[in-house]
């Protein structure tokens, strides 16, 4: 058998295991990572969403995270053709395509999701609400027109995340993701960079991660107790791509332990290049060392597929597929659970068919311009 015979079995054999995440299983390993899209007017998710997300889970794709949905706080987003996961009209849109995706042998959550800060470098579809942040600062750590929140604001947007998760419940989908990364608000609160409070909110990192894991009660709360909770999160942030919230595995547990006993099922660990280790004397990437110090399921990303990091591509650099034996090496040592692919299924809805199916000399690469399209 030749190297890429080998490499195409073993893909087969290991991606096509199911996975139990709480009381759900995923048919398969491959997820879809959440990507913003910006193909909802209004913010509701249309047919031509629909059809996007179905078409990759009729391909294969075990799970899909959606992109970031807005959830029902007037300071949430900034953009109104990103889709939101509040109003009559858009839950309805959401509820038709988590039908559509379970017709096609998938399973589906929405990724849920406030900017916070971030929402000065956009348009609001809400002028009148400021952006809000832990200290009113902006990800690089400047001044901003924004505000920091109030005891008040703390509490509406934790009660936002847990009326989208049981929304989300209701609605039909299998669990929700609560994004955490990025530079977003939960992560501005995570980070020291943009978390100078001097409250129970603020300060060393186990006090800087009581609003993300208050939130993540709030939702376990609201929804039953087999309904998946995901947690996102990221050393790296916004143009900060340097950041990182924890230089040692011991400071990583003090942040993740709260989350955990909060009601966290499963991480998704964003980074740039799945495939580099986190920190010295190691191997394991940032899944790897999430599995190992909170024993939750696992779900890694970054350039899956890919030669190259995202950065480069989206500036309109072509990327060509990257064998992915070290990543199938790592599930074999259940370093993680899951694997994210994003890119590589923005390009190619058949990515996972392909893979599954031993067809990788079918991979198309990644070309930019399929960020313009909803194919």
């Amino acid at each position: 058998m030749t190297d890429a015979a080998s490499t195409a079995s073993r893909a087969a054999g290991i991606l096509s295991r199911p996975v139990a995440l709480n009381g759900l299983t995923v048919p398969n390993r491959i997820v879809m990572a959440p990507m913003t899209r910006m193909f909802s007017p209004g913010g509701v998710p249309g047919d031509d969403v629909l059809s996007y997300y179905a078409r990759r889970a009729g391909a294969g794709v075990g799970l899909i995270v959606t992109e970031g949905t807005y959830v029902g706080h007037e300071s949430a987003g900034q953009s109104d053709r990103v889709p939101r996961f509040h109003g009559e009209e858009q839950l309805a849109g959401w509820a038709k395509v988590a039908d559509a995706v379970h017709a096609a042998g998938g399973t589906i959550v929405p990724q849920l999701w406030h900017i916070g800060m971030v929402r000065e470098q956009g348009d609001p579809p809400f002028p009148d609400a400021p952006a809000i942040g832990p200290s009113g600062l902006r990800v690089d750590g400047t001044e901003g027109r924004g505000k920091a929140m109030t005891r008040r604001d703390l509490d509406d947007v934790i009660a936002a995340f847990a009326t989208a998760a049981a929304d989300a419940e209701r609605i039909g989908f299998d669990g929700v993701e609560l994004h955490g990364a990025h530079g977003y608000l939960i992560d501005q609160f995570l980070w020291s960079g943009t978390n100078r409070r001097t409250d129970a909110y603020g300060g060393d990192p186990v006090a800087r991660t009581k609003f993300a894991a208050e939130l993540v009660a709030a939702v376990r709360a609201a929804v039953s107790p087999g309904f998946p909770v995901i947690f996102r999160y990221s050393q790296w942030k916004q143009e900060v791509y340097d950041a990182r919230l924890a230089e040692t595995p011991n400071e990583l547990e003090a942040i993740l332990t709260p989350l955990a006993e909060a009601g966290v099922d499963a991480f998704h660990a964003s980074t740039r290049r799945y495939w580099l280790p986190e920190f010295d004397g190691s191997d394991l990437n940032l899944a790897g060392w999430t599995k190992k110090l909170t024993g939750k399921t696992a779900i890694t990303v970054g350039s899956v597929g890919l030669d190259g990091d995202f950065v480069n591509a989206f500036r309109g650099e072509g990327s060509p597929v990257r064998s992915i034996d070290n990543l199938l090496d790592r599930l074999e040592r259940d370093e993680f659970e899951l694997v994210a692919v994003g890119r590589a299924l923005l390009q190619d809805p058949e990515w996972a068919a392909k893979v599954l199916g031993n067809r990788f000399d079918e991979l198309k690469p990644y070309d930019a311009a399929a960020v313009k399209t909803l194919s």
